[in-house]
């Protein structure tokens, strides 16, 4: 939520704010500016709307300068209008600073500043006391300013700063709000809330941890801890190609990143899978002892990745002897259920900064359970607090709706429940050698289903005047519905709920009529016969039905206004190909409607406050 990115360089600050700014606005957002240094002047340009509204301001003022602070701002203090907008200077004028996060304490600054501090506030914004409170503290010396700053913030703040005394620089400042810095080596640095903003410039990061300040400058990057000591960081390079965070020919990023999804199969599953074998020793260094030690198995997420939980459950049921729980993480860190030292606490998030998963963790690993991140960013807080790592391997996602990233992580979370299942004695080598070879077999299987969006995209378009859709599904498929229904939801703004098919007679039967599409999730599996029974109800109420079922399974006849076909698999893994149709359908259904599809209104990819 929200997005920073600073640049000190010799290129003209500008068009590498906007472009990083362009970069960020998967993370959500309302309003957008930039402030420039040029020698001692300060100009500070901001807009609601858009980062083009933004440039579009821009081309109509005489702005120089190779030494800039932008930001994406998504509503928390304050309406949407201009003024607050970041970024904000203090009343004085002598610096300006952008920032991420909340600062709970705020009212109490500001109510103690207006009585010692002349000069009025301009914004509703917690930012601007935020650069009043530095203003006042600072003497000459940015870094003992910062140090002192953090101690009297409360809340989470990453923070991106500009002062009229030393023009040629940019201080950072992060606490519990994530913010990477990093540099070509040529008398270029750059800070950005997330590595895509400056992808296109430099692959070797630094990434800040909480309490860290940078300094940088065309003589390179500086660091301090939060005593004010100087201290060294490692530099991280980020393998991701830049071409990941372009559209590469496609209209939205949705479509492209939905038809990686047989890459990024390749990608989870690459030396993972050795000779029809699940080996993940070389990144969890874990014992048959130490599987022996944990009874319990929490996974812990928000969103598309709760789902992925939710569908990884049903597989880790079948395969491990784990007491298993899947929870979101907003509720898991206030019940009394939060794991011990005999709890395998599995966090999945895309980003690796969802701000609830992040306090999950903490309560966890404060409990003695061992903490084990599934997550696409190798540098995110939560991949580095962790005891244990598994990355998606899925590239850049930048389409706020989580698709590709979601066949990641059901896959990376399959291939754990094998390799558990075998530490602990529960699987055959048969077995898992005919689900590894169904696993491999996957990724063709879902790009035989890319290769028919034509289907999806006319069903899609039959059902634009539609107000609410219902999607249903039985036994795994049931967190698929769910996620088709989140994606529905938004991508369109149009209501989608999803129920598991047995419930429908339990409320649900009530909304069906001619206008309420539903969406049936049915497999070819155990269940399959149940779930045509309620497909036969919804029809007798007269409500349009859209099947993805299996080929080769004719037992819908003509029951179903549409059927979608999936390539056959093992029941365990339909999850991986009955996901894609819903991904397809949700966008095309977006896309007649005219929405931003790659940034939905309200939405944003990262959510980093509470």
């Amino acid at each position: 939520m929200c997005g920073i990115v600073g640049y000190v360089g010799p290129r003209k600050v500008s068009d590498v704010l906007l472009r990083g700014l362009r970069n960020l606005e998967y993370r959500g957002y309302d309003s957008a500016g930039i402030a420039i240094m040029d020698k001692s002047e300060m100009y500070v340009v901001k807009e609601v709307g858009k980062v083009a509204d933004l440039e579009a301001l821009l081309e109509t003022k005489q702005v120089t300068g190779t030494v800039g602070i932008g930001h994406t701002r998504w509503a928390t203090h304050g309406g949407v209008t201009q003024v607050n907008a970041h970024p904000h200077e203090d009343i004085s004028s002598q610096l300006v600073l952008v920032h991420n996060g909340i600062v709970e304490n705020y009212r109490e600054i500001r109510k103690d500043l207006s009585s010692r501090r002349e000069g009025t506030y301009k914004s509703e914004t917690d930012t601007e006391v935020v650069a009043e409170l530095l203003s006042s503290l600072y003497r000459g010396n940015m870094v003992e300013a910062l140090t002192e700053l953090q101690g009297l913030l409360k809340g989470s703040f990453a923070l991106a700063i500009l002062s009229r005394d030393e023009p040629d620089r940019i201080y950072c400042l992060r606490q519990g709000s994530p913010l990477v810095v990093g540099t070509t080596g040529k008398g270029e640095t750059f800070c950005a809330s997330d590595v895509p903003a400056i992808l296109p410039y430099t692959q070797d990061v630094v990434y800040l941890d909480d309490g860290d300040i940078a300094e940088l400058s065309r003589e390179g990057m500086r660091f301090w801890n939060s005593r004010g000591e100087t201290i060294e960081k490692k530099t991280s390079h980020i393998d991701w190609d830049v071409s990941m965070v372009d559209k590469g020919g496609y209209p939205h990023f949705m479509l492209k990143e939905i038809n990686e999804q047989g890459a990024v199969l390749r990608n989870s599953m690459a030396k993972r899978i050795i000779e029809e074998r699940v080996d993940l020793s070389a990144e969890l260094p874990w014992t048959e002892e130490d599987v022996r030690g944990w009874k319990k198995l929490h996974i812990v997420a928000c969103g598309t990745s709760y789902y992925a939980g939710l569908v990884a459950e049903r597989f880790l049921e079948k395969v491990t002897g784990f007491d298993i729980r899947v929870e979101v993480a907003s509720e898991y860190r206030y019940r009394s259920i939060s794991g011990d030292r005999e709890t395998l606490a599995i966090f999945v998030s895309q980003s690796g900064e969802t701000a609830d998963t992040l306090a999950a963790e903490r309560i966890v690993k404060a409990r003695g359970g061992r903490c084990l991140a599934v997550t696409n960013v190798m540098g995110s807080t939560l991949a580095r607090e962790v005891d244990d790592l598994l990355q998606l391997k899925a590239g850049p996602e930048i389409g706020v709706a989580a698709t590709k990233t979601f066949m990641g992580q059901i896959a990376v979370l399959y291939l754990l429940a094998i390799y558990l299942g075998r530490l602990q004695g529960k699987i055959s080598r048969e077995q898992e050698r005919l689900w590894c070879t169904e696993l491999l077999a996957l990724p063709y299987k879902v790009e035989l289903i890319l290769q028919r969006q034509g289907e999806l995209q006319e069903i899609a378009g039959l059902y634009t005047e539609a107000r609410d859709i219902l999607f249903l599904g039985r036994g795994i498929s049931f967190p698929i519905a769910l996620e088709g229904a989140l994606k529905v939801k938004e991508t369109s703004y149009v209501h989608a709920e999803a129920y598991a098919a047995g419930e429908l007679k339990h409320g649900p039967i009530a909304l069906l009529d001619p206008r309420v599409p539903v969406v049936v999730v049915t497999p070819r599996d155990e269940l399959s016969r149940k779930t045509f029974s309620s497909i036969l109800e919804i029809k007798a109420r007269k409500a349009p039905v859209i099947a993805i079922a299996t080929e080769g399974d004719d037992s819908l006849g003509d029951t179903a206004d549409h059927i979608f076909f999936v390539p056959p698999t093992a029941e365990e893994f339909s999850p991986f190909l009955t996901v894609v149709p819903l991904q397809l359908f949700a966008y095309h259904f977006a896309r007649y409607l005219g929405c931003h599809i790659d940034q939905p209104r309200n939405l944003a990819k990262c959510v980093t406050v509470e």
